[in-house]
């Protein structure tokens, strides 16, 4: 039964690349015709492929409407939310995750930290778009018309002296955001509170969310705080493989 199921699925990667024949599965699979024919039936039956009039087999539209009703019905709070709660008991500090929604970068879920020291952010609360590093990377994401006509919308509030000036430094950022992977804000919201993020991606590789660690300089240094991005870098991959389907990639051995 197993090798059956095995079969089958594996034809479906196969009319990912386009139409193909009863000929051109059989030889995919190593089948002969007859057991092709029948594996095809099968997914022909549940709308999962389809035949076209040249008798050629492509994927059906059955499937699409599974993947998107997958993808709709995912909660990407309800997912990272342990992943967040396992980072937190790891570094001790806040943990948050936003999303870009509305032309606003929204906190959907934080994890205080353990310090007696706490933050002011509260979920549902929009964030200081134009330095929060859960800001940057979201809107890093978008398309560069986008990201421009978003950067010029908007306002630059000096709230330290390491706030993001204009529109062509917000953009500048965004770029070397876009490049490296992950972000950060050093004071550029309160000078005593440091912050460094990393996107969590869906299954087209596009940034769905962000998470970030947070904590104030008189409990942990800006320097002291980077040191923690191959760990926040580490959960949000976990997130983006557990949201996106994806498996995780077995590592070499020695």
């Amino acid at each position: 039964m197993s090798q059956t199921v095995d079969r089958a699925l594996s034809i479906l990667p196969l009319l990912a690349q386009g139409p193909a024949d009863l000929g051109r599965v059989a030889d995919h699979l190593g089948v002969h015709k007859s057991t092709a024919l029948r594996l095809l039936r099968t997914l022909h039956e549940h709308g999962l492929v389809y035949r076209q009039e040249d008798q050629r087999y492509r994927l059906g539209a059955r499937l699409f409407a599974l993947a998107q009703e997958a993808v709709e019905n995912l909660d990407v709070r309800e997912i990272a939310h342990p992943h967040l709660v396992a980072l937190n008991e790891q570094v001790g500090h806040t943990v948050h995750l936003a999303v870009y929604e509305d032309g606003e970068v929204l906190y959907i879920d934080k994890v205080e930290s353990r310090y007696p020291v706490r933050m002011y952010s509260r979920v549902g609360k929009p964030v200081a778009i134009t330095v929060a590093a859960v800001a940057k990377l979201l809107l890093a994401d978008l398309p560069e018309p986008e990201r421009r006509a978003v950067a010029d919308k908007l306002d630059y509030p000096m709230y330290t002296s390491r706030s993001t000036p204009h529109a062509a430094a917000f953009l500048k950022e965004l770029a070397a955001v876009r490049e490296q992977g992950w972000a950060d804000d050093l004071g550029g919201h309160e000078e005593s509170i440091n912050c460094v993020a990393a996107p969590v991606t869906g299954t087209d590789g596009r940034v769905v969310a962000a998470m970030s660690v947070s904590a104030p300089n008189v409990v942990v240094t800006a320097e002291e705080l980077l040191g923690l991005l191959p760990q926040v870098r580490r959960a949000a991959d976990a997130i983006s493989r557990e949201y996106s389907g994806r498996t995780q990639k077995k590592e070499a051995g020695p």
